[in-house]
Formats: structure tokens, C-alpha cells, sequence
């Protein structure tokens, strides 16, 4: 596999009717950028990077696809689980196809429906998304209508930017932070249908929804790498404001709505969901919660908790944790959990994603924007939500006493002076990491939420370093993974 590079489609505002320009390329950013140069001057357009998922990272497999007419383009996150049959379909009905993708299903489709709805794309969406199965984030653009793109979402994260004469689809906020703060939240199969000067929702059924806005709470700054060297660094050295921006407001008690959703004092049992990092500030939030709330918590893969028939009913409060708030197999396993009565009190980063949207209750943890692959303040924040929510449900059980609480309170209350500190003398630790280099191998070990955050070390270096490591429990290095070490282990 490789990157896929996409096009940019600009609709030719100023002579409607002509086919779409179109340039895509495979590879890096650079190989694209290096052909715009010559972009017309136009007012819409699309563009898309993703990585090759149905035939190989070629030009022609890049997005966006286009109609046989050469007037309507196509980009799409996600799969099109039965492309396959469409195709066929598609082909009986003589349309040509020019690449190994299940995207350009959808474009064919679209032009077939456009026809028959009377040159109205957005009724072609709509029509289109009910026949299609999979998880998808769709966008169409043609050439008889240039200022109007219409996307589509199911299971994929769309968000609608609103501005002054200029609107935006994208998948994510910061792709349009530099132009406007203003936001819409978009539901499962919801299709969007924008101009310039207008912004219409409706449902598959033609019905128009009201529109959810919201404010960005960031700027365009927070997207930029404000003299680091890398995201992940200036990342890292955000941790202390993205915990505060996490603790503000809150450790005197979370919002009363939480409360008025979720009766804590029911609840028998807290399941905690997650994959990856956020898994691992769960497994830390597991000793806060039974420590302080007194009562059993469970840290579930998300991946895997709906395979094996979990027992969840009304008196379970299941806790999602995604920074991302799209997060799949975490969605899949909390609409599980929904479905068989559990309360859903979810930890995001994300502002009017799905996981809080369909949660009976949310802590949004302020952290911003994350643009590095590997997660950094994303991950402390929701170790510091995870103790807030540990604070609030030993309030809530009276399993906390007031002094108690208020000596937790002063603690946490700390900890950005004392991240901050840490960073400033960061220094002798990079010199002690340079020794390392040439490990074959890395054992991470830890106790008590140190063992969550041996997994979490482990996981860094993978993620960073490419060099083998595994994490461990202290007491565990005994039982078997002491057969590992050799001279280039440390």
C-alpha cells in the first residue's frame, strides 16, 4: 500500500456546463503540489488524501473519480462493502470503469441519479447512500451546478464550517479553522447540501433537520506548528495547558446535567471502552474510579468487547473513551451497550462527534487539536478525565469524604506547574534515551497505574521509533518475559 494523493476537482464557476479540472496524483503531498501551479481560477472545489485501499497507490486509483461524462467527481472515506455487485450492475448498464476502486461505484451511480432527479445532486445523494452498505464519508461536486458540493456521512466523521459567503465540508475542524470557528454537527446519514450562501440537512428521506451549531473553542494557530520542529513536539509541550483546559471548571464537581442523566447511585458496574491509548487511560482510570467511587470497573478493547457477549443492562454505566469521537470499533461497542440498556457517559476531544452525540452524557476534554500520529496531550487529558470522573462518582456515592475530595482537588490542581517543570528539564532524559538507540529490544515495567503507563511507553516507542517493545507489569517480568532479555534488551 501507499498514500493516495488526490485531486483537487474545481468546478469552472465562470463557464458552467464544462467538464471538471481535475489533477491527482500518487504518492506524497510534494507530487501534487508540484502540478497546481496552473489551477484555475475558480470559486469550489474537492480534494482528498487517503491511503490505497482497493487497488494500488496509482494515479487512476487516487481520488477524486469521475462519470463517464467527465461532469461529476467523487471523494469518499471509508468502504463501499458492496461495490462489487454495484459494479457489475454498473456495467451491465455500459458504464466504463478506469480504476480497481469501490469509490467509483458511487460516482456512477450518482450520475445515473442525478439524470433521473432532474439534475438535483443532493436527491442523487440521497437516493445513492440507501442503496450503498459500509461506513462512508462522501462528497460530489458537478460541473452544471459548480457552486454547490453535497457530502454525505455514515459512520465517518463530516462536519459542516459555516462562513461569510464561503461554506465548508471537511472531516475534521481544522481543515477550515483559518476561515471560520462557526460549526454544524452532522448525524448518521445525514446528507449536506452547500453553497456560498447556503446550508440545508436533510435525512435519506428528503426531510429537512435542523441545524446543531457550535463554536470552535481553538484558533487556526493550534493547527500550525508554531516554531517546533514537528507536531509531536510542540505536542508533547502542550501537555500542561491541555490538562488545565481539561481541569478548568470542574474540580469542584462536573456539570449537574451529568447527574440529572446518569444516576450513579444505581449503577452496579462501570465498564470502561477504548482502543489503543485511550484503552490505556482507562485501565488508569480503573484504579481512580474503584478507588474513590467504590465500585467495580471492567477495561474492555473495543475491539473485542461486543464479540464475546458482554453482561450489560441498566444498572452498567459504560464509559467510551475517543479522542476523536469516531473512533469505530469504540462507536460499534458502545451502540452495543445502548442497545442492551447501558447508560453511556463517553470521554471526547471532539466537539459534536458521534460517540458524544449518542451518549446519555459527555466530558469533552479541551485538549485541541492533536495532528501527530502518535497521541501525546490527547492521552494525558483523558488520564485527567478519568480522574475527574473517578472524583465525581465518589462524590456522588458519598464513598468520597469532603476532606478527602478537596486533598484530590489540590492535587490535580498541581499537576500542569508540575508537567511544566518536568518539560523544562527534559533535557538529561534525551541524553539518557541517545544510549538507546541501538536496543533490539525495549521492556517497559511498571506497577499499580504505572502498568498502564509501561503499555503506554511501549506503544510510544513503537509508534515513534519503530523498535520492538512491550510493557509489562512489574511483578509479571518473572513470569516469562525475563526469557527475552539479552545483551540488546534495556
Amino acid at each position: 500500500t501507499g498514500v493516495q494523493t488526490c485531486a483537487l476537482p474545481i468546478s469552472l464557476v465562470k463557464n458552467k456546463g464544462e467538464q471538471l479540472w481535475v489533477e491527482k496524483r500518487a504518492g506524497k503531498l510534494g507530487n501534487l503540489e508540484k502540478e497546481l501551479s496552473n489551477v484555475p481560477n475558480s470559486h469550489s472545489g474537492i480534494g482528498h488524501t487517503r491511503w490505497a485501499t482497493h487497488g494500488g497507490p496509482t494515479d487512476s486509483n487516487a481520488h477524486p473519480h469521475l462519470d463517464n461524462d467527465g461532469k461529476l467527481a467523487v471523494i469518499h472515506n471509508g468502504i463501499i462493502e458492496n461495490y462489487v455487485e454495484l459494479k457489475a450492475e454498473l456495467e451491465k448498464r455500459g458504464h466504463k470503469f478506469k480504476s480497481e476502486t469501490d469509490t467509483e461505484s458511487v460516482a456512477h451511480l450518482l450520475s445515473d441519479a442525478r439524470k433521473k432527479h432532474n439534475g438535483d445532486l443532493a436527491a442523487a445523494m440521497r437516493e445513492v447512500c440507501q442503496q450503498l452498505r459500509g461506513s462512508f464519508t462522501l462528497l460530489a461536486i458537478h460541473s452544471d451546478d459548480p457552486e454547490r458540493i453535497v457530502g454525505a456521512r455514515r459512520n465517518s466523521p463530516l462536519v459542516v464550517g459555516v462562513g461569510s459567503n464561503e461554506n465548508f465540508l471537511a472531516s475534521d475542524v481544522s481543515a477550515f479553522i483559518s476561515h471560520t470557528k462557526r460549526a454544524l454537527e452532522l448525524g448518521q446519514d445525514e446528507i449536506a447540501d452547500i453553497t456560498p450562501n447556503s446550508i440545508v440537512v436533510t435525512d435519506l428521506a428528503g426531510n429537512v433537520l435542523p441545524q446543531k451549531e457550535y463554536e470552535i473553542s481553538w484558533d487556526a494557530s493550534a493547527a500550525e506548528r508554531g516554531g517546533y520542529e514537528h507536531f509531536m513536539l510542540k505536542e508533547i509541550f502542550e501537555q500542561p495547558k491541555a490538562v488545565a483546559d481539561t481541569l478548568i471548571g470542574r474540580l469542584e464537581g462536573l456539570p449537574k446535567d451529568i447527574s440529572k442523566q446518569i444516576n450513579l447511585k444505581k449503577i452496579e458496574k462501570v465498564v470502561i471502552i477504548a482502543c489503543g491509548t485511550a484503552y490505556h487511560s482507562g485501565l488508569v482510570g480503573k484504579y481512580a474510579i474503584e478507588k474513590w467511587g467504590g465500585i467495580s470497573v471492567d477495561v474492555e478493547l473495543a475491539s473485542e468487547f461486543r464479540y464475546r457477549e458482554p453482561s450489560v443492562n441498566s444498572k452498567t454505566l459504560v464509559i467510551p473513551v475517543s479522542q476523536s469521537g469516531e473512533t469505530m470499533d469504540t462507536l460499534m461497542a458502545m451502540r452495543y451497550a445502548k442497545e442492551r440498556g447501558a447508560k453511556i457517559f463517553s470521554v471526547c476531544n471532539t466537539n459534536g462527534s458521534t460517540i458524544p452525540r449518542e451518549s446519555d452524557a459527555v466530558l469533552y476534554t479541551h485538549a485541541g487539536p492533536e495532528i501527530a500520529v502518535a497521541s501525546t496531550k490527547a492521552f494525558t487529558s483523558q488520564l485527567i478525565a478519568m480522574y475527574l470522573i473517578g472524583l465525581h462518582i465518589g462524590r456522588e456515592r458519598g464513598e468520597l469524604k469532603k476532606s478527602e475530595a478537596k486533598a484530590i482537588e489540590l492535587e490535580l490542581s498541581e499537576l500542569p506547574a508540575k508537567i511544566e517543570q518536568i518539560l523544562e528539564t527534559v533535557e538529561p532524559l534525551r541524553e539518557l534515551t541517545r544510549k538507546f538507540k541501538d536496543a533490539t529490544s525495549m521492556l517497559f515495567l511498571g506497577r499499580h497505574v504505572g502498568f498502564p503507563t509501561a503499555l503506554e511507553g511501549a506503544l510510544k516507542l513503537k509508534e515513534l521509533a519503530y523498535m520492538h517493545a512491550e510493557g509489562f507489569a512489574g511483578g509479571e517480568l518473572k513470569h516469562g518475559p525475563i526469557a527475552l532479555i539479552d545483551q540488546g534488551t534495556q
